[in-house]
């Protein structure tokens, strides 16, 4: 594990010179400053509320790398005072699925901060979120001992047919996608690293009913107080050193957990699903999820009658979801 861990490094530090800047206001990251990383690709819509949530919670500075963005995302991000902005048409695919980008951006700027890896479609909550933030939730953690911070990635949807909504940029997508499945989930864990395998719910039931080996993994640890010698392995699924991956349990679990509120499926997903069916950027073997992209384009009604209607963050607890763990 020593071994991979130092490779994936030297994978990321030659990754840099596919990066090119953009708007570089990193000199403004001080001590102490909350940090989040993400890889976008044309996330316009969802790009101005994704900055307001992640201000609120207390986010100091953004590190985005920009992947070919023809929608104004990149401009967008360029002008805002506390994001960094790297852009590369290169592979993201190629790219560990842009994993090698954003760890060199933190080997670069994140030793010693709390960093978020978060996408444009995943919102964080957590207990007390909206009284109080990172910089609360962090300074807990630390007292207790704990440097990483997982949690659950929770499909939202809407009722009816995806098309027949209506989102706008800087909505709040839950007003939009309020339902989401409460389980079943399953988890186990995985060797050698110890880390959480958490599948289930909406994507596999109405995608994958057939071969539901091949869902999702849901479970993330994208909060960590982060050191130049730590690495991802696929997304924020798993960190090495392999020790990492206790920080979360899943569903049911005592360890503190939160929720990532995943916006994937507004209302421009029905007409995105082609054009990503086309890139073949976002699986390991992208034949086997043609199936997938051509039935979102189908415009589904992911609904069904043992859906939740989302509330506020005690629900999930409530349903055991996410833990308090003390907090």
């Amino acid at each position: 594990m020593r071994w991979k861990r130092r490779r994936l490094l030297w994978r990321s530090w030659r990754s840099r010179h596919q990066l090119r800047v953009l708007s570089d206001r990193s000199g403004k990251i001080a001590t102490g400053d909350i940090l989040a990383v993400s890889v976008m690709r044309n996330e316009i819509a969802r790009l101005p509320f994704f900055l307001t949530h992640y201000r609120r919670l207390g986010v100091d500075h953004f590190l985005v790398v920009d992947n070919a963005s023809d929608d104004g995302t990149a401009e967008l991000l360029a002008e805002q005072p506390d994001v960094s902005v790297w852009q590369t048409d290169h592979s993201y695919r190629d790219a560990r699925f842009g994993l090698d980008w954003l760890t060199w951006l933190q080997l670069r700027y994140a030793h010693g901060h709390w960093c978020l890896m978060v996408d444009a479609d995943e919102m964080l909550i957590y207990a007390d979120h909206d009284t109080r933030g990172l910089q609360d939730l962090t300074a807990w953690l630390q007292g207790q001992g704990r440097i990483a911070f997982g949690a659950m990635l929770l499909d939202l949807f809407p009722k009816g047919p995806l098309s027949g909504h209506v989102h706008t940029p800087g909505q709040d997508p839950t007003e939009v996608l309020d339902w989401f499945d409460p389980g079943p989930y399953r988890a186990r864990r995985q060797r050698p690293m110890g880390n959480l395998w958490l599948q289930g719910g909406t994507r596999e039931r109405v995608f994958l009913a057939d071969s539901p080996h091949r869902a999702p993994t849901l479970n993330k640890l994208p909060l960590v107080c982060w050191n130049r010698k730590f690495a991802y392995v696929n997304s924020c699924h798993a960190l090495l050193p392999p020790r990492l991956n206790a920080a979360y349990d899943g569903p049911g679990g005592d360890a503190p957990s939160g929720i990532l509120l995943h916006s994937k499926f507004l209302p421009e997903t029905v007409h995105r699903a082609a054009i990503e069916k086309e890139r073949r950027q976002h699986f390991h073997d992208p034949r086997q999820f043609a199936a997938y992209y051509d039935q979102l384009s189908d415009d589904p009604d992911l609904w069904h009658p043992d859906a939740r209607r989302l509330g506020d963050w005690r629900h999930l607890v409530e349903l055991g979801l996410m833990s308090a763990g003390g907090w």
